[in-house]
């Protein structure tokens, strides 16, 4: 029983997410900046799905962003996450994303990213 419990939640998420990615789709031609939650991580990538490859990508397990990410919140550390990817996008010089929440909803964690990539530069 529970197993198939399980496996009706992850059906349900990739729904979500898909759902999101093709709307967006659709309606862009611009990159877009996808964000991946975990309990404990996170990770944004700004693709570009005309040429289907990832522009630039930034993590919280970064052994180079180790120092930045010591010692704060997850929130914290979502927003130092936010604000170095909007700095990897300039320099790939993408300035234009949508944003990709996936299945996730836009508060916490991903709305901290969103904010700080906001406030970095880049324009969605």
């Amino acid at each position: 029983m529970l197993k198939s419990l399980q496996l009706v939640g992850n059906t349900r998420k990739k729904r979500r997410a898909l759902h999101v990615r093709n709307r967006l789709r659709r309606e862009s031609g611009s990159p877009r900046l996808s964000v991946h939650r975990t309990s404990k991580h996170i990770s944004a990538q700004v693709i570009d799905d005309k040429q289907g490859r990832t522009l630039c990508a930034v993590s919280s397990t970064a052994k180079g962003l180790g120092e930045a990410l010591a010692g704060k919140t997850k929130s914290q550390r979502a927003s130092v996450i936010g604000a170095e990817i909007a700095r990897l996008a300039k320099e790939a010089g993408v300035e234009q994303v949508v944003f990709d929440r996936g299945a996730f909803p836009y508060h916490g964690r991903v709305k901290a990213l969103a904010e700080a990539a906001r406030e970095g530069g880049l324009k969605f």
